[in-house]
């Protein structure tokens, strides 16, 4: 005959976490299962469950203990079964005062002598922290099925032991999932529209900004001795032209994706530049603009047009929250290997716990109100942005409400040799006039190509359709053809196709002029049979580098 098991061994072995207690709920025994779920050793044995297992002082809402003592009293009193709802009950952990958040399944059954009395309490748990943790994910990120799962809420108690409510809730995960899908499409059709609706918007605006960049350099040819206005409108057309391409991914300044074109710069000439083009906004209602610079070059490798902005965005805060009358103060100096700009004023201030909060995304000084000045409040965001691209750091002080604000940008200096001072429309004509043929829709910016390459000494001819370009390409020779692509018949590049395949065509150099400037649009146009793809707003200097070179690109 084999052998009696060991009955304590059976117990210890069980999988699922188990406790005996007495009918004064005195721990007399515990298998592993239990002491590996509630993280603790065989030293609860002896101990009152409630002494070991209080309710965390933290959560004034816990009601974990009077729950289980109200299950094991009615096992007491009834020596039937309790089964409980899905129950949280945190757990102590290591450290002194600390609970961890747990959620259980439990069953409390009784144990019973021969004359049907309840000697000892066994309880019987399950942690179903991780199902309670998913459902609760499940339902912030859907709100739509959320009847749906206050109706499975009922069914999930005792998840473990009635395998039909888990086939149910797995039912209602798939309906989610499919209408979680759905939404995803919806989503990604919106993006896709969007972000053709911005790419469009963009072409759009390089076309004036086009035009307004060619005029201002046509302008600086007819005035050689400068003119401080062209200055002006050389930065901010500058700029202008940056913010343009911004538009095709609107969250690169939020979320440090920004493109930098970096060189050696002076800073004492970004702040000059930032300083005088928004100067006369500050003389306005008695304001007033101080700035501080070295007697030395303060050289940092970066992006000028980005740095500006970094300031420009600065001194427009200080603007907005300075009142008639106040002061602001830029300060540039030099120390240990960095550069530090500082932008000081005398305005309304804040609390000096907000500092950070002021670079989160649509975030103000002040609250929303009659007063308040206008803007999304993504100005400092973008600073902080660019600042972190070029391995720098942005921050802010006040000594509270009322006592105006600093901010201050420490970036790092470089070796380099401070760059030339050298005019962006100071350009070299090309050994020998060339004939161009410039095929493009927008007639304003066409006149001033025009007029541009004419004085460099080439001889061009003008047309606005693809189908003109085709009858003036087929009727004379040319050595060079500018073709915009978004043409009002037929595009650039079937332009381009067409020409190619004429007897002949593979030695007329084709350059895409356009306002779409993603890597897919330069395959494009390559693929087409042009030799360069530029982007509007084009530079007369850049112009005229690609007309010198033989070898495109």
């Amino acid at each position: 005959m084999p052998d009696a098991p060991d009955f304590r061994r059976l117990f210890d072995a069980n999988l699922s976490p188990l406790l005996v207690l007495t009918t004064d709920f005195v721990i007399v025994e515990v298998n592993r299962a239990y002491l590996t779920a509630t993280r603790t050793g065989r030293g609860i044995v002896g101990r009152p469950v409630f002494d070991v297992f209080p309710d965390n002082p933290e959560d004034p809402s816990a009601d974990g203990v009077a729950n289980l003592r109200r299950s094991l009293e009615t096992v007491v009193a009834s020596g039937r079964t309790d089964t409980m709802a899905l129950q949280r009950y945190d757990i102590p952990t290591d450290r002194a005062g600390v609970f961890a958040e747990r959620w259980w399944s439990p069953v409390n059954a009784p144990v019973l002598d021969g004359e049907g009395r309840v000697t000892h309490i066994i309880h019987r748990v399950e942690d179903v922290t991780e199902f309670v943790h998913l459902r609760r994910v499940g339902r912030e990120q859907q709100r739509a099925v959320a009847d749906a799962q206050m109706r499975a809420e009922g069914m999930e108690i005792d998840l473990f032991v009635r395998a039909r409510e888990i086939r149910e809730v797995n039912e209602q995960l798939s309906r989610v999932n499919a209408e979680l899908d759905a939404a995803g499409r919806r989503l990604r059709e919106e993006q896709r529209a969007k972000d053709r609706f911005i790419a469009t918007l963009s072409h759009e605006l390089r076309n004036p900004l086009a035009a307004a960049t060619a005029a201002t350099e046509l302008l600086a040819l007819d005035m050689p001795e400068g003119h401080p206005a062209l200055a002006v409108l050389e930065r901010q057309l500058g700029t202008l032209a940056r913010m343009s391409n911004d538009l095709l991914d609107g969250t690169r300044a939020v979320t440090g994706r920004l493109e930098l074109v970096r060189e050696p710069v002076d800073l004492r000439s970004v702040v000059e530049g930032a300083c005088a083009d928004i100067r006369g906004l500050f003389a306005h209602d008695g304001r007033t603009l101080d700035v501080r610079l070295p007697a030395v070059p303060l050289v940092v490798d970066g992006d000028r047009l980005r740095l500006a902005q970094v300031l420009t965005n600065l001194l427009s805060n200080a603007l907005k929250y300075t009142r008639p009358g106040g002061r602001t103060e830029v300060e540039l100096t030099a120390g240990d290997g960095e550069a530090r700009l500082t932008v000081r004023d005398d305005g309304i201030g804040f609390a000096p716990g907000q500092a950070e909060e002021l670079f989160g995304v649509f975030m103000r000084a002040a609250p929303a109100g009659p007063d308040t000045p206008e803007g999304l409040g993504l100005g400092l965001a973008v600073a902080r942005t660019i600042a972190e691209l070029h391995h720098g750091r942005v921050g802010a002080h006040s000594a509270g409400p009322g006592e105006g604000a600093t901010f201050t940008v420490v970036l790092p200096t470089t070796g380099s040799p401070a760059p030339p001072p050298s005019r962006s429309t100071a350009v070299r004509s090309t050994p020998r006039g060339l004939a161009v043929l410039i095929v493009e829709d927008n007639e304003d910016l066409a006149a001033t190509y025009h007029t541009l390459l004419e004085r460099q000494g080439h001889r061009v001819t003008t047309v606005h359709t693809g189908s003109a370009a085709l009858t003036a390409t087929e009727a004379h020779p040319f050595d060079v053809v500018l073709c915009d692509l978004g043409l009002p018949d037929i595009d650039g590049h079937t332009v381009a196709r067409r020409v190619r395949a004429r007897p002949g065509g593979e030695q007329l150099r084709l350059i895409a002029v356009s306002g779409f400037s993603q890597g897919t649009d330069r395959a494009m146009s390559r693929a087409a049979g042009f030799d360069a793809h530029l982007t509007k707003p084009l530079p007369l200097t850049e112009l005229m580098e690609v007309l010198e070179r033989r070898d495109g690109e």
